[in-house]
């Protein structure tokens, strides 16, 4: 008995020279390599910024817009926010050109398709109703939701939480830090670039996960300017929507409406380029979201081109949000845009596999899957990876939901950490000692195998430092002492667990000297450590120990000799505590350094005139106490230490 279906379906082709005149033959898009080389050359000033950053220690801010994030958290105006608000605005002009033209990430799809095509394969579009609306949602999380809670929630939740005012950070010295290492960025780029472009097709992320484009896409409706048509020579033969790597169906959009109105539309031009009558164009086309398209014979079509039944839609929404906050979290770290592509791909090959399951027939690139209900062993080895990635989102997930668990009762142990690191620390309370006892079988839910269930090494430091503070915290400084050492043997030196390390070794009066040789040794491999730094000179100066503390100083700022913070330590230290004058000369010398290098810091100023008060010379300190009380008027620390002058100095300091 066939397989086929009973009832054939007749498919309308364009008739290329059906009316017997001379037609030009297809080409590809004349444009092509226009924008190749201008996504090539943002790749090139991505590199040149990163390399004038190592070369000269400061640079501009990332042009990212992700940093737009500090701009709506804390009202810090950075690059990133600026590059963004242009980037929109133009949107709303020229339509989503910059997703074809400026984004760094379509240039990674790009050549990946563009590899998979010289591999014989061109990735399929996979067209969802549902999942088309994530990258919305994300970019609403990510820009709108800080807003909304900070204005509309945390008057009800968090009543101390008040808008810090605007500010702006343009100039970076640690260029790096918003961005993830290598850990995350190797399958960051496997995954989101180039694995959803063979999943979903060219431009995959784009259209499913990229929450940039979630602003860019409704923005696209309103703007004039579009790929537009001259219907006399246009001849439907649907070259355009062949070299359209948006997956747009041109051909039909400029028969129906005239222009091109679909939202995935990134300007590129390649059907400009490639209608071989010349009969489109990039102007004036009017705002998309004025075109009725209900009932339109394309918007039937639409629908119908879709792969997903509705309740096929409903689950594998239901799948891609719960795979984004099982590896989206507290534990992994996942950042948002990586997450975004895992959710979309683990989505993509959960479906696959349950029309694998539910098809007679399947394939995926020329690839037989399933031949008349039997499984080939790519079919099977397509299932075999689709449960290893839903086990894999459960297992993460579990971790997540252990730790986001385990951070609630933390949060019920409320004793600070200069408490809980002392010699004499105060215990919990019994809700305390419960909350820390519960939340440390949590944590350790999410322990490095075997001890725990987690095979992630990214996180297994982060988890024993959680640890570590709630051992301290029941007075079990041993066991919180033996297992960061575990995790200094296991997962090398860090400067997280060194700090706490030495805390956890201070906080025995009979162990100073092992706290001693403790920052010593690990300082003398690890001089630029700025944090362990400064917790040995404060350690240090608290016991008195005024020459050490001096010579920690020094090799601070030898081991770092540019660096603001290393210098602004030890010029505190020799006016506060040098053994001479000369020690405060260098002491003042260095402050200037630093108001060179960073001016107007009022505490800086501070640090001048108290150095100065000790070497003598009077009008010189009021002046620079007075400087410091323009900079910041309301300090009450600054004032006092304006009066102790006054009382030394036998005058007034205050203006």
């Amino acid at each position: 008995m066939s397989t086929c279906s009973p009832r054939p379906t007749t498919v309308k082709l364009p008739v290329l020279g059906a009316s017997g005149a001379p037609r030009r033959a297809a080409f590809g898009s004349r444009r092509g390599w226009k924008r190749a080389a201008v996504l090539a050359g943002v790749w090139i000033f991505m590199i040149g910024h990163v390399v004038q950053w190592l070369a000269m220690g400061a640079t501009l801010a990332p042009i990212e817009p992700s940093e737009s994030m500090e701009t709506v958290k804390n009202g810090i105006v950075t690059v990133g926010a600026i590059f963004f608000g242009v980037a929109l605005l133009s949107t709303a002009l020229l339509g989503r050109w910059f997703c074809g033209w400026g984004c760094h990430w379509v240039a990674i799809q790009d050549g990946t398709a563009w590899l998979l095509a010289r591999a014989g394969i061109r990735p399929r579009p996979f067209r969802s109703r549902l999942l088309v609306w994530l990258p919305l949602c994300l970019a609403l999380y990510m820009f709108v939701w800080p807003l909304f809670y900070r204005f509309a929630v945390a008057p009800w939740t968090q009543p101390d939480l008040r808008w810090p005012g605007w500010s702006t950070h343009l100039v970076t010295q640690d260029f790096w830090a918003s961005f993830p290492g290598w850990a995350m960025g190797i399958p960051f780029v496997l995954v989101s670039g180039v694995l959803v472009v063979w999943l979903l097709g060219t431009k995959g992320y784009c259209t499913y996960a990229c929450p940039y484009g979630g602003f860019f896409a409704p923005l696209d409706e309103v703007a004039p300017m579009r790929i537009v048509v001259d219907h006399d020579r246009c001849e439907q033969c649907g070259h355009c929507t062949a070299v359209c790597t948006s997956n747009v169906r041109v051909h039909e959009e400029v028969r129906d409406y005239g222009m091109v109105v679909d939202t995935g539309c990134m300007k590129c031009m390649d059907c400009v380029s490639t209608c071989p009558n010349e009969a489109l164009r990039f102007g004036h086309g009017g705002p998309a979201i004025s075109v009725e398209r209900a009932g339109t014979r394309a918007a039937a079509a639409a629908e119908r081109r879709h792969d997903l039944s509705w309740p096929e839609e409903a689950a594998l929404a239901a799948v891609a949000v719960g795979t984004l906050l099982a590896v989206r979290g507290a534990y992994v770290g996942v950042p948002l845009l990586f997450a975004s592509g895992i959710a979309v791909c683990v989505t993509f090959l959960a479906w696959k596999s349950w029309r694998v399951l539910r098809d007679a027939n399947s394939s995926f690139h020329g690839a037989r899957l399933r031949l008349r209900g039997r499984l080939s062993r790519a079919g099977v080895a397509w299932i075999g990876v689709t449960a290893v990635a839903l086990v894999g989102t459960l297992w993460a997930g579990a971790l997540n939901a252990s730790v986001w668990a385990a951070r609630l009762l933390d949060a019920r142990v409320s004793i600070p950490a200069e408490v809980v690191f002392s010699e004499h620390g105060m215990e919990p309370d019994a809700a305390g000692r419960q909350a820390a006892e519960r939340a440390l079988a949590l944590y350790g839910v999410a322990a490095a195998w075997p001890e725990g269930w987690s095979p992630f090494p990214v996180a297994w430091r982060r988890t024993d430092m959680e640890r570590a503070y709630l051992l301290a915290a029941l007075r079990r400084g041993d066991e919180a002492e033996a297992m960061l050492r575990r995790s200094w043997g296991r997962d090398g030196p860090d400067e997280g667990v060194a700090i706490v390390l030495g805390r956890l070794v201070r906080m025995a009066p009979s162990r100073r000297d092992e706290a001693i040789r403790w920052y010593d040794d690990v300082l003398a491999v690890h001089p630029a450590w700025r944090e362990l730094r400064e917790e040995q000179v404060t350690w240090l100066d608290l016991e008195g120990e005024h020459a050490r503390m001096l010579a920690s100083a020094r090799a601070g700022a030898a081991a770092m000799p540019d660096d603001l913070e290393s210098l602004r330590r030890l010029s505190l230290a020799l006016i506060e505590r040098g053994a001479g004058d000369d020690d405060v000369r260098e002491g003042v010398a260095l402050v200037r350094r630093t108001l060179e290098m960073a001016p107007g810091n009022a505490f800086a100023h501070v640090a001048l005139a108290r150095g100065l008060v000790k070497l003598g010379d009077a009008d010189g300190a009021v002046a620079e106490f007075r400087r410091a009380m323009e900079l910041d008027p309301q300090s009450p620390v600054i004032r006092s230490m304006a009066d102790e002058a006054a009382v030394q100095l036998g005058r007034p300091v205050a203006p």
